[in-house]
């Protein structure tokens, strides 16, 4: 399993008062892939840019995905771009993909804690055990991105790793910037409706 993956399904099983956005959700699995790949010398950072390493083909499809759309030339790409591009609609992928790998089940009457669906539950698997194995061992980069989306208090103390703690920190700023959106826009909807009972509407 990837930490995309295990960040998935500890989001899935978090307690119900936890919600958690999709686009949250997106832009931190966009995160855990760059996260993966820089562990695994696929990429790496020079400053805010993602360097790219030898292209490689990782096991996971989706980290395969994620690699091949690492920009390869000058002055490449930052991480904050990254995550931007990369994270559209990502969690639907990721939810695909364990779907497709029998981790997810089709199922009446279920309320997922990221969004409303009647159809998606967890499957009791060996992925979802390690994932909860790696919860409950306060490993620092799944504890890290956890609280990033808000389903943990803490957990970015324990992240030594240099690059790991400037991903995190891009995603820190972007998460903030898209609250900001969904503010400006709930403001706009807002006013837009005193307007329309001032016009009788």
């Amino acid at each position: 399993m990837t930490t995309p993956r295990d960040l998935l399904i500890v989001t899935m099983d978090a307690e119900p008062s936890r919600l958690v956005e999709r686009g949250d959700l997106s832009l931190a699995l966009a995160g855990a892939e760059l996260i993966d790949l820089v562990g695994a010398q696929e990429a790496g950072l020079d400053g805010e840019r993602i360097v790219p390493g030898p292209a490689g083909a990782p096991a996971d499809p989706l980290l395969r995905q994620a690699a091949a759309a690492l920009v390869r030339e000058a002055p490449y790409e930052s991480v904050g771009d990254w995550l931007w591009r990369r994270g559209r609609g990502l969690s639907a992928a990721y939810l695909s993909a364990l779907e497709a790998d029998g981790q997810l089940v089709r199922q009446r009457s279920r309320r997922w804690k990221v969004f409303w669906t009647r159809e998606l539950a967890l499957v009791d698997t060996d992925a979802r055990h390690r994932a909860a194995n790696r919860r409950r061992s306060d490993e620092p980069v799944l504890a890290a991105l956890m609280r990033a989306i808000g389903i943990r208090d803490r957990g970015s103390e324990g992240v030594s790793d240099d690059a790991v703690a400037r991903v995190l920190a891009a995603l820190d700023d972007a998460l903030a910037e898209l609250a900001a959106e969904r503010q400006r826009r709930n403001r706009r909807r807002d006013e837009a409706a005193v307007d329309n009972v001032r016009r009788g509407y």
